[in-house]
């Protein structure tokens, strides 16, 4: 369901899906993802609110998607062997995604 959060880092209201909940020290923090932002972020329960009207029916300014045909890799070490081959993964790993995210800045 989405919802709408007033995001500290942008300083305005966001819609928003909330991924999931965490304690931090004494409060409660959510974690949403800003569907016009395409990125997620952290916010207090109190700068949550439900959307009102025809704000619902607005299109998404940012859309989820994937690279055609493009598949993860990983780097296999075999230290028995002492070899290293690049196969198939089930998911990126976090080093290949920072560097394509480098890539494309």
């Amino acid at each position: 369901q989405v919802c709408v959060v007033f995001s500290e880092e942008l300083q305005c209201w966001c819609r928003a899906i909330i991924q999931s909940i965490r304690h931090h020290l004494d409060r409660y923090e959510l974690r949403c993802f800003l569907v016009d932002y395409a990125k997620y972020s952290f916010v207090e329960p109190d700068n949550i609110r439900v959307p009102v009207g025809t704000f619902n029916k607005l299109p998404y300014r940012a859309k989820k998607c994937s690279l055609y045909c493009t598949k993860p890799l990983t780097l296999y070490l075999d230290f028995c062997a002492d070899t290293a081959k690049i196969g198939p993964a089930k998911k990126w790993d976090t080093a290949a995604i920072h560097h394509f995210q480098n890539l494309l800045k």
